[in-house]
């Protein structure tokens, strides 16, 4: 039986959960649907979270992996991820009405892309092989124009066309500290490599990681809500798990906690990935209220105040 007189400190990261790109992806879902009445049509998850992408199905999103599953006349959003060039291209062949959702930020990374291969650069990606970002990101340039870089040995066996004519993005959501490798190892390698003028691993990734690093050294035990698709809070499990928690796990929800791994702490972190709605951190503190006698700290690293805007037609004004 749970002990519910165990005392236990919570400490709850902030900034945590949804950032700008996710809550602008799921406005455009919810005011297509209102503007248009149900069935609207989403390629892919609007962001990796299932519980998000259930409810947007009660209100009458319907997820489809590709487009020739939209009928004709349909209404369809691309995810925050980002898409190929094709995609929006198919979608004017068939006549389909269709909305962006991509994440403002990862937009910045397509058009520094195809910025750099106007200046005649042979363009690397640093990136997860297999992510929706990643495909899209090297979707806006022709076939062979980017070259993905995965790890240490990749930038090791990688031999450039003209190292003097050289230059790297890198997806959004990666663990800044493998990040940072990677460039300090390409740097090494290729002096003259051109880097993106501004960082292109997004604020709400580094925020969240920052603040992990805060709270893992405190904490016994780490959680993070969101999920296994999504990088950005699985790198949210390895930055705590380097960070000097020993034990970090990802769980979607309350129930998905293992209660046994977790044993008898007096001290867990608990944050939430950048796709994962408040709801689920609440629903995750009430559980462990169930077994403990909590107090809840709050680890505030830095406040986010960043808004991004919807597209004209589907904006309530």
């Amino acid at each position: 039986m749970p002990d519910i007189t165990r005392p236990l400190t919570l400490i709850l990261a902030s900034p945590r959960g949804f950032c700008a790109g996710v809550d602008r992806a799921i406005q455009i879902v919810e005011n297509a649907i209102d503007k248009f009445g149900p069935p609207v049509y989403v390629r892919h998850e609007i962001v990796h979270n299932r519980f998000v992408v259930e409810a947007l199905e009660r209100k009458g999103a319907v997820f489809v992996e590709e487009l020739d599953e939209v009928p004709e006349g349909g209404k369809v959003i691309f995810s925050a991820h980002g898409v190929p060039k094709s995609v929006p291209e198919a979608a004017k062949a068939r006549e389909l009405i269709y909305f962006d959702a991509t994440c403002p930020l990862v937009s910045k990374v397509h058009i520094e892309a195809g910025r750099l291969q106007e200046q005649g650069m042979q363009i690397l990606l640093i990136g997860h092989a297999g992510h929706p970002e990643v495909i899209g990101t090297m979707g806006q340039l022709p076939d062979g124009a980017v070259t993905l870089i995965e790890t240490l040995a990749d930038v090791a066996k990688f031999e450039p066309v003209d190292a003097d004519r050289l230059a790297f993005v890198t997806q959004t959501t990666l663990s800044v500290d493998d990040t940072a490798e990677i460039v300090a190892a390409l740097n090494a390698r290729f002096p003259n490599i051109v880097a993106p003028h501004k960082e292109d691993i997004c604020y709400a990734t580094t925020n969240r990681q920052e603040a992990v690093k805060v709270i893992a050294p405190r904490a016994e035990a780490m959680l993070v809500i969101g999920a296994p698709n999504s990088s950005n809070s699985m790198r949210l499990v390895e930055v705590a798990e380097r960070a000097g928690c020993s034990y970090a796990a990802l769980v979607q929800r309350a129930a998905d906690i293992d209660w046994a791994a977790l044993g008898h702490p007096r001290t867990v972190g608990l944050t939430a990935g950048a796709s994962a709605p408040e709801i689920l951190v609440d629903e995750v503190i009430a559980a462990f209220r169930e077994r403990f006698d909590v107090t809840l700290e709050m680890a505030e690293t830095v406040r986010e105040n960043v808004q991004f805007k919807l597209p004209r037609a589907l904006r309530n004004e």
